[in-house]
């Protein structure tokens, strides 16, 4: 590998964790801002989407320029490619936080309707603990973590469901709060997408590091 390559490589590594951090923070504060109907953490949110969508742009330049002037090989392309990918899961990720943000600051103008307790404290555990896991996954090149990550998916899905049922109920008793229940139970739908793609995340790692596909095997 040549220098100028080994030199982008190691640049566009440190944009993708960039990346990362900020949207690990605009997740942080949209549920922050879910859980304690809290309106600065929803301005929060907003202040870092723009700087998101901006960075996802730059990476997915950055990669392409890389593979036109070195035309990387093996574990060099694999790694460009696990980029391109997870740069895009991670600006979706933003946009999820985003909407989180949006359907919490609906819900702060009305009264809190009472909820499931692992929707409010294991759900949101689990997302942000997936998010963190998959991207330490990504810059160690750990199948360990990457395979936490795809484990803990199960759970995330699991109260999502209980969720369904849970809002589905309240609807049915209570349709005065229909409009209050569909937004708690986006909330849950959005966790629920940033948990899948952080399994993404960590089945491009598996990629990355033995060249082995393994979504849509089971």
């Amino acid at each position: 590998m040549s220098l100028h390559l080994q030199r982008d490589l190691d640049k566009l590594k440190k944009e993708v964790l960039k990346l990362g951090n900020l949207v690990e923070t605009a997740i942080n504060n949209a549920i922050l801002a879910l859980n304690n109907r809290e309106a600065s953490y929803v301005d929060e949110v907003f202040k870092h989407e723009e700087i998101i969508n901006e960075m996802e742009v730059k990476i997915e330049e950055d990669c392409l320029k890389i593979l036109a002037l070195h035309q990387p090989v093996a574990v060099d392309l694999r790694f460009i490619v696990v980029v391109l990918k997870v740069n895009n899961d991670l600006e979706r990720m933003g946009d999820f936080a985003t909407n989180i943000a949006k359907r919490a600051r609906e819900l702060m103008q009305v009264e809190p309707l009472p909820t499931l307790p692992e929707f409010v404290n294991d759900l949101p555990d689990l997302v942000r603990t997936m998010v963190r896991k998959s991207l330490d996954a990504l810059v160690k090149l750990d199948i360990d973590l990457a395979n936490e990550v795809m484990d803990m998916d199960d759970s995330v899905d699991q109260i999502n469901r209980d969720m369904y049922s849970a809002m589905k109920q309240e609807i049915t008793k209570n349709p005065e709060n229909a409009e209050k229940a569909v937004n708690l139970l986006s909330c849950s739908r959005y966790m629920e997408r940033i948990a899948d793609l952080s399994t993404n995340i960590a089945e491009d790692v598996i990629f990355m590091v033995e060249g082995r596909v393994i979504r849509h095997t089971d």
